[in-house]
């Protein structure tokens, strides 16, 4: 099927998997499986089930969320066009461990596991680029652990849109906009704070001119300052 969105790496983040593979293996993976398109609130993959297909999103933005042992449901990251979703059941069979749900209208390629594997033996450069992002995203994981126990509420939470920014922002003349919906409880659950605390600490960053908030939309207005709260040393590694 051709392909029916630019092919250029600026098309999405260099993090992501279509960001970082060179152009013929980019080229490649976007000519496999078949486009699908999701509106606001539906649901992509869903926790538990036993599909092994893995989503290429090609623009938007997705919510990845788990339910916890007391039925209480946590957001556990944020994905955008360019990344894959999906990836982990179509590698090692086992049922969805999160659900996915669109953020907001977007496309994707739909891949079987099959033609992943495929994809995966052929194509060295894919298979190390996702291996790469795989680990990245445990490393993720690991680091969100340790600021639980290492940080402030205040020092997590700019650490997580200082993190967001450099992987999904938008540079805009007053600043570096983070174009996904976050809400104050998935902020909150993200860095393991109260929603209250959340609320205190973005009121804030705005009352200080460190960001501003709209509708689906985080401007950070000064990243120094908010990297500096968040005690890391830029660039973020």
């Amino acid at each position: 099927m051709p392909v029916a969105v630019p092919i250029g790496a600026a098309q999405w983040p260099a993090r992501s998997l279509l960001g970082m593979l060179p152009l013929p293996a980019r080229l490649e993976l976007l000519r496999r499986g078949t486009e699908v398109r999701f509106d606001a609130g539906d649901v992509l993959l869903r926790e538990g089930w036993d599909d092994r297909h893995v989503l290429l999103l090609l623009s938007g933005f997705v919510k990845v969320t788990a339910t916890v042992e007391n039925g209480e449901t946590s957001l556990l990251a944020v994905r955008a066009g360019g990344d894959t979703v999906g990836e982990m059941a179509a590698m090692d069979g086992a049922p969805r461990s999160a659900t996915v749900t669109a953020c907001g209208p977007l496309t994707a390629r739909r891949i079987s596991a099959e033609t992943l594997r495929e994809l995966l033996l052929s194509r060295p450069e894919i298979s190390l680029a996702l291996t790469g992002i795989v680990a990245n995203r445990l490393r993720w994981a690991n680091r969100r652990r340790l600021d639980f126990r290492g940080y402030p509420a205040k020092a997590r939470l700019a650490r997580l849109l200082v993190e967001l920014a450099d992987c999904y922002g938008t540079e805009r003349a007053d600043g570096v906009e983070i174009g996904c919906s976050l809400t104050q409880p998935e902020l909150a659950t993200m860095v393991g704070a109260a929603e209250t605390t959340i609320h205190k600490v973005l009121s804030d960053l705005r009352k200080d001119r460190v960001l501003k908030t709209g509708y689906r939309t985080t401007t950070i207005l000064n990243l120094p300052r908010l990297t500096g709260l968040a005690d890391l040393t830029p660039p973020l590694p």
